[in-house]
């Protein structure tokens, strides 16, 4: 009996396990896009979570040998126009900024490569364990569309030089400078990722709810009080970065496997 095609699997896979939930996108053959119906799953996932008080930690993985690449370039590409790449950074923004306010604690399982909005991904996280193997990038400076959203989670997280670091140059870092950065809490070799993972779950989870719960918002609601005008800002400038003729240029070069060719 053959294996069922990958597009007609879930986009999202949950696991629930003595109080901790796994949400796994399962995109592995395009790296985890967040793709519009990416955004929709995690953002229903997360909404059901919220209310289940039986889940007492949420963890975030990825399917393949990446963690997440960032949006699908093809479909804000196909978007066209300004306000419908602006609807799309709106669900996105949307999805990132439930993270923070779930009860439960998220922690990132970052097994592979995290660029551009899956690097927002796991800033966005509560916590989050990386593996040897694992990469960090901001790279839309190189095509043309400054990782503005991305920005927003990564320099709530790094060092603000160190934030502008990646955004400026787009270069990738290693687990080890994400470590010392601020852009993950651990990091462990490929082969002890689950463990790991598991082991920081399960003492979260053996932790009281409510105590847990109120300790997460009053910490976000003191650190972060401007986060959704950040959001809000941040995602009209990525709009109108892929909308405009270097953002064209750029996602068309890219998709195209070339260099692109900016006035």
């Amino acid at each position: 009996m053959s294996a069922q095609p990958q597009e007609q699997q879930p986009v999202l896979l949950r696991d629930d396990a003595g109080g901790v939930t796994t949400l796994t996108m399962n995109r592995p053959q395009h790296m985890n896009l967040l793709t519009s119906g990416m955004l929709e799953a995690l953002q229903a996932a997360f909404d059901a979570i919220a209310k289940d008080e039986g889940v007492r930690v949420v963890v975030l993985a990825g399917a393949g040998t990446g963690f997440c690449a960032g949006h699908d370039l093809k479909e804000i590409r196909a978007l066209g126009e300004l306000p419908n790449i602006e609807a799309l950074f709106e669900r996105c923004n949307r999805m990132m900024t439930t993270i923070p306010r779930l009860p439960q604690p998220v922690i990132a399982r970052v097994h592979g490569t995290a660029a551009a909005a899956g690097c927002q991904l796991v800033a966005q996280c509560d916590l989050a364990i990386a593996s040897d193997a694992a990469r960090f990038v901001t790279s839309g400076v190189n095509w043309g569309y400054f990782c503005s959203t991305p920005g927003v989670a990564v320099g709530r997280n790094l060092l603000r030089k160190r934030a502008m670091e990646m955004l400026l140059t787009g270069e990738p870092i290693g687990p080890q400078q994400a470590l010392e950065w601020g852009l993950v809490n651990r990091v462990v070799p490929l082969g002890e990722l689950d463990a790991a993972v598991a082991q920081l779950a399960a003492s979260l989870a053996a932790k009281p709810r409510a105590s847990i719960a109120a300790g997460k918002r009053t910490f976000y609601q003191q650190m972060d009080l401007g986060l959704e005008k950040a959001y809000a800002l941040a995602g009209v400038v990525i709009s109108q970065a892929f909308a405009h003729e270097e953002g064209r240029e750029g996602m068309d070069a890219f998709l195209e496997k070339r260099p692109p060719r900016f006035r």
